[in-house]
């Protein structure tokens, strides 16, 4: 009996160490896990732990600190003449994003801790809208040197130990080569500052001239309506400075850009001195093509606003259409008048005479609108300004319905070969925007001279779909460079009749 105690307990003890061994071997295990476990979440959070492209890692920047900004791989098409806007397809929209500095730690000042963080100077918003950049303090223009420098101010202990660099392109369409970037430069302290040649009282507004302008529509659409975006809060009070100046704009545009400056224009380019502003805007942003987008900073404004602004610059009398009643009363007793823009070269109305006898018919009085290339706006914008409807084929032409009354009538002709998303990009939309009552008309391929110079067989002619698919330039060269337009009036009545119409309600 003692004995079989006494082998029991051997066993007991044999088992126990070898329970035991296994449980050490089974702790090592669950520690060396543990440890790969905890280094792995490490190594991913890390400050610099790389991350694959197009993810944010596990810390996310927030205002104040920098990120890497990845490039964008876009195809763009080069710069086309007329209408370019309108065909080039833009990237997809991302959403705005602006360059911060890097992450300032709180420092103590007087036993109160303050974060060092700024607002950034420039607005960078992607492949699509041009950067801006806007700021106030102590700024510094080496004109010649196309370098504007942000001196650090007092607030901040004259000092700036991490200052930044920017490359603007100072025009609407930023993705278009040729034209000169302007460096927007911080300065570490305010010693590095150069010494002013001058003092402005106002602020500088920096934009450049050029690209596709030269064509009416591009005048406005890619120059003026954006820079009268950034310079109409100042109201004047603020500095032109200008690189890739154009003389012939300047010339042509005079009035308008005395109404949003009361200074003389700075050629950027040809001045080697250093002035010296208290804040500056560096570069010009369009909203969407010959528009304004009232949400879109620097919101509040608008078309009307702007269509506005320009009777203003021109004096121009009139900011509604004549009112017409059915009643017979006083203001029925004058004609409406509709001007028709004439055109020189290809998409013009042949048969212009038989669509002034057609709309007189109907009741309008008609006149033929010219608009000279060399001419002071301002004498062409009266013209416009004294009729209720205006009509033509699609053209920098039609630019001029800037000058209506708001609450005019706008007729664009849509020439054939599948226009109307070009038509309503370049002037339908604007037209809406501009609360104008906007009617659109489609030639058919009956009212195209095309059928005459190219024939029926022609894949221009047949199956306009195939022209656009082989490219911008053959688009270009078919319906905007060889058809002229000859109005089918029987089928075009309608549209006069609508016109007339809406000037009654």
């Amino acid at each position: 009996m003692g004995g079989d105690q006494g082998k029991l307990m051997k066993n007991l003890r044999g088992a126990g160490q070898k329970y035991l061994g296994v449980g050490f071997l089974l702790g090592f295990f669950l520690v060396l896990l543990t440890y790969f476990t905890v280094s792995e979440q490490f190594a991913i959070s890390a400050p610099n732990g790389e991350s694959s492209p197009g993810h944010r890692s596990a810390a996310t920047p927030a205002v104040g600190e920098k990120r890497e900004q990845l490039p964008a791989v876009i195809e763009q098409e080069p710069p086309k003449t007329e209408h370019a806007a309108a065909e080039a397809k833009p990237p997809p929209i991302q959403e705005p994003h602006t360059e911060t500095e890097p992450e300032q730690k709180p420092v103590t000042d007087g036993g109160e801790e303050r974060a060092r963080a700024k607002k950034p100077a420039c607005d960078i918003q992607g492949p699509w809208a041009s950067d801006v950049c806007d700021v106030t303090g102590d700024v510094r223009i080496h004109g010649s040197a196309h370098t504007v420098l942000l001196a650090p101010s007092t607030e901040i202990g004259g000092a700036n130990p991490n200052p930044q660099e920017w490359k603007i392109v100072p025009y609407s369409r930023k993705h278009f080569s040729g034209i000169p970037t302007v460096t927007v430069r911080e300065l570490a302290s305010a010693a590095a500052a150069p010494a002013c040649a001058s003092r402005s009282p106002v602020p500088a507004l920096v934009l450049a001239m050029g690209g596709l302008t030269g064509n009416y529509w591009h005048d406005f659409s890619d120059i003026m309506i954006p820079l009268y975006l950034q310079a109409a809060r100042f109201e004047g009070e603020v500095q032109l400075v200008v690189t890739n100046i154009q003389p012939w704009y300047v010339g042509k545009y005079r009035t308008i850009l005395k109404k949003l400056s009361n200074y003389e224009i700075i050629d950027m380019d040809k001045d080697d001195t250093v002035r010296c502003f208290p804040g500056a805007v560096v570069g010009i942003r369009m909203h969407k093509e010959f528009s304004i987008d009232p949400e879109r900073d620097p919101v509040g404004h608008s078309m009307p606003e702007f269509t506005k602004f320009l009777r203003s610059a021109f004096s121009l009398p009139r900011d509604t259409p004549r009112k017409l009643n059915n009643g017979g009363g006083e203001e029925t007793k004058k004609k409406p008048r509709m001007m028709v823009i004439s055109r020189r070269h290809p998409r013009k109305i042949v048969n212009v005479e038989e669509l002034v006898a057609a709309a007189e018919r109907v009741g309008f009085e008609v006149v033929i609108g010219d608009p000279p290339f060399n001419v002071d706006v301002g004498e062409f914008a009266r013209e416009v300004n004294a009729v209720d409807a205006l009509g033509g084929v699609h053209g920098a032409g039609l630019t001029n319905s800037l000058f209506l009354p708001t609450g005019a009538v706008f007729i664009q002709i849509n020439p054939y070969g599948n226009m109307e998303h070009i038509g309503e990009v370049d002037f339908g939309i604007p037209a809406v925007d501009m609360k104008l009552k906007y009617i659109a008309y489609s030639a058919g391929v009956e009212e195209s001279t095309l059928v005459d110079t190219l024939g029926r067989d022609h894949p221009a002619v047949k199956d306009p779909e195939s022209v656009h698919r082989s490219g911008w330039n053959k688009v270009a060269e078919y319906y905007l460079g060889t058809q002229d337009i000859k109005l089918d009036l029987v089928r075009f009545q309608p549209v006069l009749r609508q016109a007339m119409q809406l000037l009654r309600e």
